[in-house]
């Protein structure tokens, strides 16, 4: 779950590809809550060791990320990176204003530094991306 109080998303839409959330609001009328989008929609060249890492990510109206779920992904030698809990832990709550650089405030995973480091520049950059694009800059914390 994407927006732990999201009622609703819309169809995929809009250029770059992305997703609305909305909850209800006030006497049912829907507010909008934030975007959703797969960073393989917004930066299709980004690839991990062995192709594209596809990962769904939520971020609020003030470019914050409310929560990353990784959808697809191939590792020759196993599932040790980017789909252990404690990658995806690490982007809750996180602005886009951050650095989001491995080795800083996002710990790398040993054998996987090339998926970790792909993975998290996707997510920055298809972020900044929809910020640039949809969020008013006064309200991007």
């Amino acid at each position: 779950q994407l927006f732990d109080e999201a009622s609703f998303f819309s169809a995929k839409e809009g250029n770059p590809p992305h997703f609305k959330a909305y909850a209800d609001g006030k006497g049912g009328e829907p507010f909008l809550l934030g975007f959703a989008f797969y960073t393989t929609d917004l930066e299709p060249l980004e690839r991990g060791y062995d192709g594209p890492i596809q990962v769904l990510v939520g971020m609020d109206m003030s470019g914050v990320i409310t929560r990353i779920i990784v959808v697809d992904h191939n590792e020759p030698y196993g599932n040790f990176s980017v789909d252990l809990p404690e990658y995806a832990v690490q982007f809750l709550e996180k602005s886009i204003r951050e650095r989001f650089r491995v080795g800083d405030d996002i710990d790398a995973v040993s054998t996987a530094t090339l998926t970790v480091t792909s993975a998290t520049r996707a997510i920055r950059n298809g972020a900044r991306r929809m910020a640039r694009q949809f969020l008013d800059p006064e309200d991007v914390k």
